[in-house]
């Protein structure tokens, strides 16, 4: 018999009703929303990786200035917190590189998900599993990341405590030095 009358076979039994083919549908919309989320995230990140690349470029002019002059108060403290600053930074950017790259695989496990399930429903060879198992990848790609943002959100905030902190230091050293 012939292999696409086959198919069509299968599909008409598949789908030979309404109900049937809303079924598959709405299935296959499942995995979109959860694409939706991840968008958002993608988006999310890649502001805050854009922000710490902001930030280490405006720290290395800073770095480049002081280097250059020689009567800058407090010179070396500034050079060595600048220097702090951008491993700290580096230590974020590596972080939220990651954190896209796993967001990307989500979104491309999420469309291959709908995909297979498609698939599952046209083509009858009863691999029903593999929509599940690339749906569970996929929100625990997800869960990884979003565990993963905890913390570099943690960084951040650690990041500009010790940054407070250290104006607030050279600021009384900073006012001993004008009165001087």
């Amino acid at each position: 018999m012939n292999p696409l009358l086959n198919l069509w076979t299968d599909l008409h039994m598949s789908f030979n009703t309404l109900a049937a083919a809303l079924n598959v549908l709405a299935a296959m919309i499942t995995p979109v929303l959860l694409l939706s989320a991840t968008g958002t995230y993608v988006f999310s990140t890649t502001t805050r990786l854009g922000r710490v690349v902001d930030r280490m470029r405006l720290i290395s002019d800073k770095i480049e200035t002081l280097a250059l002059g020689d009567n800058i108060p407090l010179r070396p403290e500034r050079i060595a917190n600048y220097q702090a600053q951008m491993k700290r930074l580096n230590v974020r950017l590596f972080l939220l590189q990651k954190i896209v790259t796993l967001l990307y695989l989500a979104s491309a496990t999420f469309v291959l998900t709908s995909v297979a399930i498609g698939l599952a429903a046209i083509v009858n060879i009863h691999l029903y599993w593999i929509p599940v198992v690339l749906g569970l990848t996929g929100a625990c790609q997800l869960l990884v990341a979003s565990i993963m943002l905890i913390g570099e959100a943690r960084h951040a905030v650690s990041d500009l405590q010790l940054e407070s902190d250290f104006l607030t230091g050279i600021s009384g050293q900073l006012a001993d030095f004008e009165h001087q």
